[in-house]
Protein backbone atom coordinates (compact mmCIF):
# COMPACT_ATOMS: atom_id res chain seq x y z
CA UNK A 1 0.00 0.00 0.00
CA UNK A 2 2.66 1.90 0.09
CA UNK A 3 5.23 4.13 2.40
CA UNK A 4 3.47 5.16 5.33
CA UNK A 5 3.59 8.32 7.42
CA UNK A 6 1.59 10.10 9.56
CA UNK A 7 0.39 12.52 6.51
CA UNK A 8 0.04 9.80 3.93
CA UNK A 9 -3.93 10.04 5.06
CA UNK A 10 -4.12 13.09 3.13
CA UNK A 11 -3.64 11.62 -0.11
CA UNK A 12 -6.02 9.23 -0.07
CA UNK A 13 -9.68 10.00 -0.67
CA UNK A 14 -11.83 10.71 2.44
CA UNK A 15 -15.23 10.31 3.35
CA UNK A 16 -17.77 12.08 6.56
CA UNK A 17 -15.59 15.35 6.99
CA UNK A 18 -16.18 18.87 7.95
CA UNK A 19 -15.15 21.30 5.61
CA UNK A 20 -13.46 24.44 7.30
CA UNK A 21 -13.70 27.77 5.74
CA UNK A 22 -10.92 28.99 7.46
CA UNK A 23 -8.03 26.74 6.83
CA UNK A 24 -5.14 29.27 8.72
CA UNK A 25 -7.31 28.07 11.93
CA UNK A 26 -7.49 24.78 11.07
CA UNK A 27 -3.46 24.80 10.73
CA UNK A 28 -3.31 26.81 14.04
CA UNK A 29 -5.17 24.46 15.82
CA UNK A 30 -3.24 21.23 14.02
CA UNK A 31 -0.14 22.78 15.45
CA UNK A 32 -1.20 23.78 18.92
CA UNK A 33 -2.30 20.20 19.69
CA UNK A 34 0.78 18.55 17.75
CA UNK A 35 2.66 20.34 21.25
CA UNK A 36 -0.31 19.23 23.87
CA UNK A 37 1.11 16.31 26.31
CA UNK A 38 -0.40 12.63 24.77
CA UNK A 39 -3.86 11.81 26.22
CA UNK A 40 -2.22 8.05 26.47
CA UNK A 41 0.67 6.75 26.80
CA UNK A 42 2.44 4.17 24.82
CA UNK A 43 3.05 1.79 26.92
CA UNK A 44 -0.74 1.22 28.83
CA UNK A 45 -1.13 0.93 24.81
CA UNK A 46 0.94 -2.19 24.61
CA UNK A 47 -0.13 -3.46 27.81
CA UNK A 48 -3.93 -3.30 26.00
CA UNK A 49 -2.60 -5.02 23.19
CA UNK A 50 -1.18 -8.13 25.29
CA UNK A 51 -4.47 -8.22 27.19
CA UNK A 52 -6.36 -8.33 23.52
CA UNK A 53 -4.19 -10.82 22.49
CA UNK A 54 -5.29 -13.08 25.13
CA UNK A 55 -9.39 -12.17 24.96
CA UNK A 56 -8.04 -13.42 20.79
CA UNK A 57 -6.78 -16.64 22.13
CA UNK A 58 -10.21 -17.42 24.28
CA UNK A 59 -8.01 -16.54 27.94
CA UNK A 60 -10.42 -13.26 28.34
CA UNK A 61 -13.84 -11.06 27.31
CA UNK A 62 -13.56 -7.55 26.31
CA UNK A 63 -16.21 -5.37 27.46
CA UNK A 64 -16.52 -1.77 25.42
CA UNK A 65 -18.79 0.24 25.63
CA UNK A 66 -19.88 4.45 27.01
CA UNK A 67 -21.43 7.09 25.18
CA UNK A 68 -22.90 7.46 21.52
CA UNK A 69 -21.22 10.52 20.75
CA UNK A 70 -19.87 12.55 24.16
CA UNK A 71 -21.32 16.25 24.71
CA UNK A 72 -19.58 19.35 25.89
CA UNK A 73 -22.83 20.22 27.85
CA UNK A 74 -23.16 17.28 29.27
CA UNK A 75 -19.68 16.85 30.68
CA UNK A 76 -19.46 16.70 34.61
CA UNK A 77 -18.25 14.41 37.47
CA UNK A 78 -21.39 12.55 38.50
CA UNK A 79 -21.99 11.45 34.74
CA UNK A 80 -18.21 10.00 34.10
CA UNK A 81 -18.63 8.23 37.88
CA UNK A 82 -21.79 6.98 37.04
CA UNK A 83 -20.66 5.58 33.76
CA UNK A 84 -17.71 3.79 36.24
CA UNK A 85 -20.19 2.40 38.25
CA UNK A 86 -22.35 0.26 35.38
CA UNK A 87 -19.15 -0.53 33.56
CA UNK A 88 -17.84 -1.99 36.94
CA UNK A 89 -21.03 -3.79 37.61
CA UNK A 90 -21.38 -5.27 34.39
CA UNK A 91 -17.60 -6.72 34.54
CA UNK A 92 -18.14 -8.15 37.85
CA UNK A 93 -21.09 -10.43 36.25
CA UNK A 94 -18.81 -11.43 33.08
CA UNK A 95 -16.09 -11.91 34.99
CA UNK A 96 -18.03 -13.86 37.74
CA UNK A 97 -19.78 -15.64 34.62
CA UNK A 98 -17.05 -16.42 32.31
CA UNK A 99 -14.41 -16.85 35.25
CA UNK A 100 -11.72 -15.30 33.25
CA UNK A 101 -10.48 -11.56 32.54
CA UNK A 102 -12.55 -8.82 31.64
CA UNK A 103 -10.87 -6.61 29.47
CA UNK A 104 -12.91 -3.01 29.63
CA UNK A 105 -12.59 -0.34 27.12
CA UNK A 106 -14.80 3.14 27.23
CA UNK A 107 -16.22 4.95 24.57
CA UNK A 108 -15.24 7.96 26.29
CA UNK A 109 -12.49 10.54 26.43
CA UNK A 110 -12.34 11.46 22.92
CA UNK A 111 -15.94 9.82 21.19
CA UNK A 112 -16.72 13.43 19.97
CA UNK A 113 -17.57 12.85 15.70
CA UNK A 114 -19.99 10.95 14.50
CA UNK A 115 -20.54 10.05 11.00
CA UNK A 116 -23.89 11.03 9.26
CA UNK A 117 -25.59 9.51 6.60
CA UNK A 118 -25.96 12.66 5.09
CA UNK A 119 -24.36 16.19 4.89
CA UNK A 120 -27.34 17.79 5.17
CA UNK A 121 -29.95 18.01 7.96
CA UNK A 122 -33.74 20.21 7.10
CA UNK A 123 -36.46 21.40 9.43
CA UNK A 124 -39.12 23.13 9.05
CA UNK A 125 -38.08 24.20 5.40
CA UNK A 126 -34.49 25.41 6.72
CA UNK A 127 -31.39 23.45 5.33
CA UNK A 128 -28.31 23.64 7.11
CA UNK A 129 -25.06 20.94 8.10
CA UNK A 130 -25.36 18.17 9.82
CA UNK A 131 -24.40 17.81 12.79
CA UNK A 132 -21.17 16.23 13.63
CA UNK A 133 -20.21 15.44 17.06
CA UNK A 134 -19.20 18.63 19.47
CA UNK A 135 -15.79 18.68 18.30
CA UNK A 136 -16.76 19.86 14.71
CA UNK A 137 -20.04 21.40 15.80
CA UNK A 138 -22.81 22.47 17.68
CA UNK A 139 -26.23 20.63 17.74
CA UNK A 140 -28.23 23.62 17.73
CA UNK A 141 -29.77 24.33 14.67
CA UNK A 142 -28.60 27.82 13.28
CA UNK A 143 -26.15 28.41 10.79
CA UNK A 144 -23.66 29.57 13.26
CA UNK A 145 -23.84 26.79 15.69
CA UNK A 146 -23.49 24.34 12.45
CA UNK A 147 -20.58 25.75 11.24
CA UNK A 148 -17.54 23.37 11.44
CA UNK A 149 -15.13 25.07 13.58
CA UNK A 150 -11.35 23.96 14.49
CA UNK A 151 -11.21 25.40 18.02
CA UNK A 152 -13.65 22.43 19.15
CA UNK A 153 -11.13 20.33 18.83
CA UNK A 154 -8.75 21.90 22.16
CA UNK A 155 -12.15 21.98 23.89
CA UNK A 156 -12.18 18.34 22.95
CA UNK A 157 -8.95 17.49 23.76
CA UNK A 158 -9.39 19.91 26.96
CA UNK A 159 -12.14 17.29 28.25
CA UNK A 160 -11.01 14.11 27.11
CA UNK A 161 -7.92 15.55 29.59
CA UNK A 162 -9.84 16.04 32.18
CA UNK A 163 -12.09 13.10 32.01
CA UNK A 164 -8.92 10.63 31.54
CA UNK A 165 -7.97 12.41 34.85
CA UNK A 166 -10.83 11.12 36.85
CA UNK A 167 -11.31 8.10 35.37
CA UNK A 168 -7.62 6.79 36.15
CA UNK A 169 -8.51 8.43 39.89
CA UNK A 170 -11.79 6.21 40.07
CA UNK A 171 -9.19 3.29 38.93
CA UNK A 172 -6.01 3.48 41.16
CA UNK A 173 -7.94 5.61 44.35
CA UNK A 174 -9.58 2.59 45.65
CA UNK A 175 -13.47 3.60 43.65
CA UNK A 176 -13.03 0.31 42.33
CA UNK A 177 -11.86 -1.88 45.98
CA UNK A 178 -13.87 -5.16 45.30
CA UNK A 179 -14.66 -4.51 48.89
CA UNK A 180 -16.67 -1.99 48.19
CA UNK A 181 -18.80 -3.66 45.57
CA UNK A 182 -22.07 -3.21 47.11
CA UNK A 183 -21.41 0.47 47.02
CA UNK A 184 -21.51 0.97 42.77
CA UNK A 185 -24.95 0.73 42.93
CA UNK A 186 -26.86 3.34 40.96
CA UNK A 187 -30.20 4.28 42.65
CA UNK A 188 -32.63 3.89 39.66
CA UNK A 189 -31.30 0.49 38.82
CA UNK A 190 -32.57 -0.83 42.43
CA UNK A 191 -36.26 -1.91 40.93
CA UNK A 192 -35.06 -4.31 38.46
CA UNK A 193 -34.66 -7.85 38.37
CA UNK A 194 -30.69 -7.43 37.03
CA UNK A 195 -30.51 -5.43 40.46
CA UNK A 196 -31.44 -8.55 42.93
CA UNK A 197 -29.47 -10.79 40.64
CA UNK A 198 -26.53 -8.42 40.44
CA UNK A 199 -26.89 -8.45 44.63
CA UNK A 200 -26.64 -11.94 44.66
CA UNK A 201 -23.53 -11.83 42.90
CA UNK A 202 -21.97 -9.17 45.13
CA UNK A 203 -23.10 -11.40 48.21
CA UNK A 204 -20.78 -14.16 47.46
CA UNK A 205 -17.49 -11.90 46.13
CA UNK A 206 -18.05 -10.45 49.54
CA UNK A 207 -18.15 -13.95 51.20
CA UNK A 208 -15.35 -14.98 49.02
CA UNK A 209 -12.98 -11.44 49.84
CA UNK A 210 -13.76 -12.38 53.76
CA UNK A 211 -12.39 -15.71 53.43
CA UNK A 212 -9.23 -14.32 51.59
CA UNK A 213 -9.19 -11.98 53.89
CA UNK A 214 -8.88 -14.57 57.04
CA UNK A 215 -6.42 -16.35 54.94
CA UNK A 216 -3.73 -12.99 54.75
CA UNK A 217 -4.82 -11.80 51.13
CA UNK A 218 -6.11 -8.45 50.94
CA UNK A 219 -5.45 -5.49 49.45
CA UNK A 220 -2.72 -4.74 51.24
CA UNK A 221 -0.65 -7.70 49.60
CA UNK A 222 -2.77 -8.11 46.83
CA UNK A 223 -3.29 -4.59 45.22
CA UNK A 224 -5.23 -5.44 41.97
CA UNK A 225 -8.14 -6.48 44.69
CA UNK A 226 -8.45 -2.67 45.05
CA UNK A 227 -7.97 -1.26 41.62
CA UNK A 228 -8.51 -1.76 38.15
CA UNK A 229 -7.60 -0.45 34.92
CA UNK A 230 -10.36 1.41 32.10
CA UNK A 231 -8.84 1.93 28.85
CA UNK A 232 -10.47 4.84 26.47
CA UNK A 233 -11.32 4.16 22.74
CA UNK A 234 -13.17 6.05 20.06
CA UNK A 235 -14.22 6.09 16.61
CA UNK A 236 -10.74 7.53 14.79
CA UNK A 237 -13.24 9.76 12.31
CA UNK A 238 -11.72 13.28 12.51
CA UNK A 239 -8.30 12.32 11.46
CA UNK A 240 -7.04 15.93 11.71
CA UNK A 241 -7.46 15.17 15.49
CA UNK A 242 -6.02 11.81 15.27
CA UNK A 243 -2.57 13.09 13.41
CA UNK A 244 -2.28 15.83 15.96
CA UNK A 245 -1.98 13.55 18.96
CA UNK A 246 0.25 11.02 17.25
CA UNK A 247 3.55 10.71 18.78
CA UNK A 248 6.72 8.65 17.99
CA UNK A 249 7.50 6.48 20.76
CA UNK A 250 11.08 7.03 21.88
CA UNK A 251 11.86 3.65 23.70
CA UNK A 252 10.36 1.49 20.40
CA UNK A 253 10.89 4.27 17.58
CA UNK A 254 7.29 3.35 16.76
CA UNK A 255 3.67 5.51 16.18
CA UNK A 256 1.35 5.86 18.45
CA UNK A 257 -1.91 7.53 18.21
CA UNK A 258 -1.84 9.31 21.92
CA UNK A 259 -5.58 10.54 21.26
CA UNK A 260 -7.07 6.68 22.82
CA UNK A 261 -5.57 3.20 24.14
CA UNK A 262 -7.74 1.76 21.03
CA UNK A 263 -9.02 3.22 17.99
CA UNK A 264 -11.73 2.14 15.40
CA UNK A 265 -13.17 2.47 11.53
CA UNK A 266 -16.50 2.87 11.09
CA UNK A 267 -18.51 0.59 8.43
CA UNK A 268 -18.93 3.66 6.81
CA UNK A 269 -14.88 4.83 6.78
CA UNK A 270 -13.45 1.61 6.24
CA UNK A 271 -12.88 2.05 2.37
CA UNK A 272 -9.28 -0.14 1.63
CA UNK A 273 -8.00 2.62 -0.86
CA UNK A 274 -9.21 5.40 1.57
CA UNK A 275 -7.87 8.02 4.08
CA UNK A 276 -9.21 6.07 7.59
CA UNK A 277 -7.72 2.99 6.64
CA UNK A 278 -4.35 4.41 5.55
CA UNK A 279 -3.97 6.29 8.49
CA UNK A 280 -4.81 3.48 11.31
CA UNK A 281 -2.54 0.87 9.14
CA UNK A 282 0.13 2.90 10.42
CA UNK A 283 0.01 3.26 14.51
CA UNK A 284 0.53 0.93 16.84
CA UNK A 285 -2.67 1.08 18.92
CA UNK A 286 -5.07 -2.41 18.50
CA UNK A 287 -7.69 -0.78 15.91
CA UNK A 288 -11.13 -2.23 15.54
CA UNK A 289 -12.73 -1.75 12.00
CA UNK A 290 -16.91 -2.23 12.10
CA UNK A 291 -18.72 -4.68 9.56
CA UNK A 292 -21.74 -4.40 8.69
CA UNK A 293 -23.80 -5.86 6.59
CA UNK A 294 -22.67 -5.22 3.32
CA UNK A 295 -18.99 -6.15 3.95
CA UNK A 296 -18.02 -9.26 1.78
CA UNK A 297 -15.21 -11.54 2.14
CA UNK A 298 -13.21 -10.32 -0.13
CA UNK A 299 -13.66 -6.99 1.70
CA UNK A 300 -12.47 -8.01 5.24
CA UNK A 301 -10.11 -10.33 3.81
CA UNK A 302 -7.54 -7.06 2.27
CA UNK A 303 -8.56 -4.78 5.17
CA UNK A 304 -7.37 -7.50 7.54
CA UNK A 305 -3.68 -7.76 5.69
CA UNK A 306 -3.98 -4.35 5.59
CA UNK A 307 -4.76 -3.34 9.08
CA UNK A 308 -2.71 -6.09 10.47
CA UNK A 309 -0.11 -7.46 8.16
CA UNK A 310 1.98 -9.57 10.58
CA UNK A 311 -0.92 -11.37 12.14
CA UNK A 312 -0.54 -9.73 15.30
CA UNK A 313 -2.85 -10.84 18.10
CA UNK A 314 -4.57 -8.13 19.85
CA UNK A 315 -4.11 -5.63 17.11
CA UNK A 316 -7.37 -6.14 15.43
CA UNK A 317 -10.52 -6.25 16.69
CA UNK A 318 -13.92 -6.67 13.74
CA UNK A 319 -16.74 -5.35 15.78
CA UNK A 320 -19.30 -7.03 14.16
CA UNK A 321 -22.80 -4.86 13.70
CA UNK A 322 -25.16 -6.25 11.54
CA UNK A 323 -28.90 -6.41 12.78
CA UNK A 324 -30.40 -9.45 14.34
CA UNK A 325 -31.60 -11.12 11.85
CA UNK A 326 -28.88 -10.24 8.95
CA UNK A 327 -25.65 -11.58 11.45
CA UNK A 328 -27.22 -15.03 10.98
CA UNK A 329 -26.97 -14.54 7.26
CA UNK A 330 -24.08 -12.69 6.52
CA UNK A 331 -21.61 -12.95 9.21
CA UNK A 332 -20.97 -17.32 9.39
CA UNK A 333 -19.38 -16.48 5.67
CA UNK A 334 -16.76 -13.63 6.78
CA UNK A 335 -16.02 -15.90 9.93
CA UNK A 336 -15.44 -19.31 7.82
CA UNK A 337 -13.18 -17.19 5.55
CA UNK A 338 -11.02 -15.56 8.65
CA UNK A 339 -10.80 -19.03 10.44
CA UNK A 340 -9.84 -20.55 7.55
CA UNK A 341 -6.74 -18.06 6.28
CA UNK A 342 -5.76 -18.46 10.58
CA UNK A 343 -6.54 -14.67 11.22
CA UNK A 344 -5.69 -13.87 14.58
CA UNK A 345 -8.81 -11.48 14.95
CA UNK A 346 -10.71 -10.87 18.39
CA UNK A 347 -14.47 -10.86 17.08
CA UNK A 348 -17.28 -8.55 19.25
CA UNK A 349 -20.59 -8.01 18.72
CA UNK A 350 -22.05 -4.32 18.00
CA UNK A 351 -25.89 -5.11 18.60
CA UNK A 352 -26.80 -1.60 18.54
CA UNK A 353 -26.07 -0.08 15.15
CA UNK A 354 -27.82 -2.47 13.05
CA UNK A 355 -30.70 -2.63 15.07
CA UNK A 356 -31.91 1.11 15.06
CA UNK A 357 -35.76 1.77 13.84
CA UNK A 358 -37.56 4.70 14.38
CA UNK A 359 -40.65 5.25 16.67
CA UNK A 360 -44.22 6.41 15.70
CA UNK A 361 -43.53 9.71 17.38
CA UNK A 362 -40.00 9.93 15.39
CA UNK A 363 -37.62 9.36 18.14
CA UNK A 364 -34.81 6.87 16.71
CA UNK A 365 -34.75 3.85 19.23
CA UNK A 366 -33.13 0.15 19.63
CA UNK A 367 -35.95 -2.87 20.59
CA UNK A 368 -34.10 -4.43 23.83
CA UNK A 369 -35.35 -7.66 22.51
CA UNK A 370 -33.14 -7.40 18.79
CA UNK A 371 -30.25 -6.58 20.75
CA UNK A 372 -30.58 -9.07 22.84
CA UNK A 373 -31.16 -11.70 19.94
CA UNK A 374 -27.98 -9.55 17.84
CA UNK A 375 -25.79 -11.36 21.43
CA UNK A 376 -27.38 -14.57 21.05
CA UNK A 377 -27.32 -15.39 16.92
CA UNK A 378 -23.60 -14.05 17.89
CA UNK A 379 -22.89 -16.60 20.31
CA UNK A 380 -24.91 -19.34 18.46
CA UNK A 381 -22.63 -19.11 15.22
CA UNK A 382 -19.36 -18.82 16.80
CA UNK A 383 -20.21 -22.13 18.40
CA UNK A 384 -21.17 -23.46 15.41
CA UNK A 385 -18.20 -22.33 14.22
CA UNK A 386 -15.87 -23.64 16.88
CA UNK A 387 -14.45 -20.02 17.01
CA UNK A 388 -14.56 -17.54 20.22
CA UNK A 389 -16.92 -15.10 20.82
CA UNK A 390 -14.25 -12.38 22.23
CA UNK A 391 -16.93 -8.90 23.13
CA UNK A 392 -19.30 -6.84 23.18
CA UNK A 393 -19.30 -3.06 21.95
CA UNK A 394 -22.44 -1.06 23.41
CA UNK A 395 -23.77 2.31 23.25
CA UNK A 396 -24.59 2.67 26.65
CA UNK A 397 -24.80 5.36 29.99
CA UNK A 398 -24.81 5.30 33.48
CA UNK A 399 -28.20 7.69 33.23
CA UNK A 400 -31.56 6.93 34.07
CA UNK A 401 -32.66 7.34 30.09
CA UNK A 402 -35.29 6.48 28.15
CA UNK A 403 -33.82 6.02 24.63
CA UNK A 404 -34.01 1.77 23.83
CA UNK A 405 -37.63 0.56 24.18
CA UNK A 406 -38.01 -2.55 25.85
CA UNK A 407 -36.03 -4.06 29.42
CA UNK A 408 -36.89 -5.16 32.55
CA UNK A 409 -37.97 -1.62 33.19
CA UNK A 410 -40.52 -2.05 30.09
CA UNK A 411 -39.83 1.02 28.10
CA UNK A 412 -42.53 1.92 25.53
CA UNK A 413 -42.13 4.13 22.86
CA UNK A 414 -44.68 6.90 24.87
CA UNK A 415 -42.10 7.24 27.42
CA UNK A 416 -39.10 7.86 24.87
CA UNK A 417 -39.41 11.43 24.82
CA UNK A 418 -39.63 11.60 28.98
CA UNK A 419 -35.96 11.83 29.39
CA UNK A 420 -33.88 11.24 25.62
CA UNK A 421 -31.35 12.78 25.99
CA UNK A 422 -28.82 12.10 23.76
CA UNK A 423 -27.28 13.68 20.95
CA UNK A 424 -27.26 11.14 18.49
CA UNK A 425 -28.32 7.32 18.71
CA UNK A 426 -29.91 5.76 21.32
CA UNK A 427 -28.25 4.00 23.94
CA UNK A 428 -29.23 1.62 26.57
CA UNK A 429 -29.42 3.41 30.09
CA UNK A 430 -27.98 1.26 33.30
CA UNK A 431 -30.43 -0.84 34.44
CA UNK A 432 -30.95 -2.59 30.85
CA UNK A 433 -27.02 -2.29 30.30
CA UNK A 434 -26.49 -4.22 33.26
CA UNK A 435 -29.46 -6.22 32.28
CA UNK A 436 -27.68 -7.51 29.02
CA UNK A 437 -24.55 -8.12 31.03
CA UNK A 438 -26.26 -11.14 32.70
CA UNK A 439 -27.98 -12.53 29.13
CA UNK A 440 -24.09 -11.99 28.24
CA UNK A 441 -22.91 -14.22 30.62
CA UNK A 442 -25.18 -16.73 30.09
CA UNK A 443 -23.77 -16.87 27.00
CA UNK A 444 -20.16 -17.07 28.16
CA UNK A 445 -20.85 -19.95 31.01
CA UNK A 446 -22.72 -22.08 27.94
CA UNK A 447 -19.65 -20.93 26.03
CA UNK A 448 -17.29 -22.18 28.56
CA UNK A 449 -18.82 -25.53 29.12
Amino acid sequence: MGEWNSKSWREKPILQQPTYKNQEALKDVEKSLSKFPPLVFAEEVRSLKKQLAAVTNGEGFLLQGGDCAESFSEFNADNIRDFFKVFLQMSVVLTYAGGKPVVKVGRIAGQFAKPRSSDFETSDGVELPSYRGDIINSIEFTSEAREPNPERMIMAYNQAAATQNLLRAFARGGFADLTKVHRWNLDFTKKSNAFTKYQEITTKIEESLRFMDACGINANTAPNLAQTVLYTSHEALLLNYEEALTRLDSTTNKWYDCSAHMLWIGDRTRGLEQAHVEFLRGVENPVGIKAGPTTTVDDLLKLIDAVNPENEAGKLNIIVRMGAEKVKENFPSLLRAVKKEGKNILWSCDPMHGNTIKAANDYKTREFDNVVKEVKNFFDIHKAEGTIAGGIHLEMTGKDVTECVGGGQEISEEDLGSRYHTHCDPRLNASQALELSFLIADNLKEANK
